[in-house]
């Protein structure tokens, strides 16, 4: 009797939707706000601070989404058309225990010892190039950023952790003040004639033909003002809200993958055999059409890069991370199948998260569980579109695909039922 009950609780349980079954639904998420450190902007003025030990939920955890916006010290959101948010970034680093993470005279948290090792996603990009595991741009407040169930972004392990170590996080906000300049959008796409600069952040000489980008707007440039323009210095925040669950071993666990279409992949030859080699360059400059060319579709520039996924698994979310001018990036298989395609959404107001002309969301993919698979080895296109009647400097294609390499009925083994069955048939003893 007990047999048959204790089979017939376990049908039940695997018949039975995750978050029903097994209490993991909306009630047992966890939710924080947090503030970064204040970094402050005068009219025409870039902030691009990096700030180490930054607060964020501890432990063995499963992070479900993450969103953040720009925020005034009276906690008032503000708009691109005032702070630009260029972009925001958060990565995920281990440090050796008892080092001090100190704090500058501007208040940001800096680390003055490099031995730390940076947990970067599981991206193509060479080296620490976009290591990180959250990142956007001006399209922050109306773009989704959640897990669906039983899936998680599984960080803190305690069995991953170096010896000696502790996990930690950093955040790196990009920021440009617009008030009173003479060019918005040439100061939002990081113009070097609009910023006076002939030398990057490390004084080495720009190239020749390099007419903007980051180079050009790093911490503490200035953007050309207006004559006369003058305004208030003001103190500014990335507010962010967490939301996360207690690890368990229903979660599944996903990949984080940021492509990026300027990468340039290669294969090398060498003693240790053929080595995948890429070159991720992040920004480029999109050429204006209005030159004479006819074009059949009107002004538009495609740049594709195909790249092969070492390992695959199935998609549960994907998003595009594009500048003013982007009208959407795909993402296709080998087979030419669309795995997921991004758009933009454009502002046509005045108030926050609608500002005219700005990017303000971009649209996410959540395929049907299982219908997506990237199979391992797999070589993908990745294509992002600009609108080019006129040009743009400085703009990005990247791509952010979750991927989990089970389903939940992969997850939940064999072994995990024996587990399972085993326990509740002492509940009933």
């Amino acid at each position: 009797m007990d047999l048959v009950f204790s089979v017939g609780i376990l049908v039940l349980i695997l018949g039975t939707p995750y978050s029903s079954a097994f209490g993991k639904g909306e009630s047992n998420v966890k939710t924080s706000v947090f503030l970064s450190p204040k970094f402050e902007l005068g009219p025409g003025s870039v902030s691009n601070k990096y700030d180490y030990d930054i607060d964020f939920p501890r432990g063995h955890i499963a992070l479900k989404s993450f969103d953040a916006e720009v925020v005034d010290e009276a906690g008032k959101p503000v708009p691109l058309y005032e702070t630009y948010l260029h972009h925001w970034v958060v990565a995920r680093y281990y440090e050796r225990k008892y080092m001090t993470t100190h704090t500058s005279n501007d208040g940001h948290r800096i680390l003055e010892d490099s031995d730390f090792i940076m947990v970067r996603n599981s991206g193509t990009c060479q080296r620490n190039i976009l290591p990180q595991y959250f990142g956007l741009g001006s399209e922050t407040r109306r773009t989704a950023t959640a897990v669906p169930d039983p899936y998680g972004i599984v960080v803190g392990d305690p069995a991953e952790i170096p010896e000696g170590h502790e996990e930690k996080w950093m955040v790196n906000i990009h920021a440009i003040d617009t008030r009173g300049v003479v060019d918005k959008m040439g100061c939002t796409e990081c113009r070097c004639e609009l910023y006076n600069v002939t030398k990057d952040e490390y004084g080495e000489p720009l190239r020749s033909d390099y007419k903007g980008g980051l180079h050009c707007c790093y911490d503490q440039t200035q953007c050309k003002l207006r004559e006369g323009f003058e305004g208030p210095k003001r103190g500014l925040y990335l507010r962010y809200t967490v939301k996360w669950v207690d690890w368990n071993d229903l979660i599944v666990p996903v990949k984080i993958y940021i492509l990026d279409v300027t990468d340039t992949f290669k294969i090398s030859d060498d003693s240790r055999g053929m080595i995948p080699e890429h070159h991720c360059r992040i920004e480029y400059e999109v050429e204006s059409c209005s030159t004479g060319q006819n074009y059949v579709n009107g002004c538009l520039d495609v740049k594709k890069t195909s790249l092969p996924m070492q390992k695959g698994g199935y998609v549960i979310y994907g998003v595009a991370h594009q500048h003013s001018g982007g009208t959407g990036s795909t993402l296709y298989g080998q087979d030419g199948r669309v795995i997921c395609s991004s758009i933009p959404s454009y502002g046509n107001g005045n108030e926050v998260g609608n500002e005219a002309d700005y990017i303000v969301g971009m649209s996410t993919c959540y395929p049907r569980p299982g219908s997506i698979k990237i199979i391992d080895g797999e070589t993908i296109t990745l294509e992002s579109n600009y609108n080019n009647s006129r040009g743009h400097t400085g703009v990005m294609g990247l791509f952010y695909l979750l991927v989990a390499e089970q389903l939940p009925h992969q997850h939940f083994t064999l072994s995990s039922r024996s587990s399972f069955f085993m326990n509740i048939n002492n509940v009933f003893d």
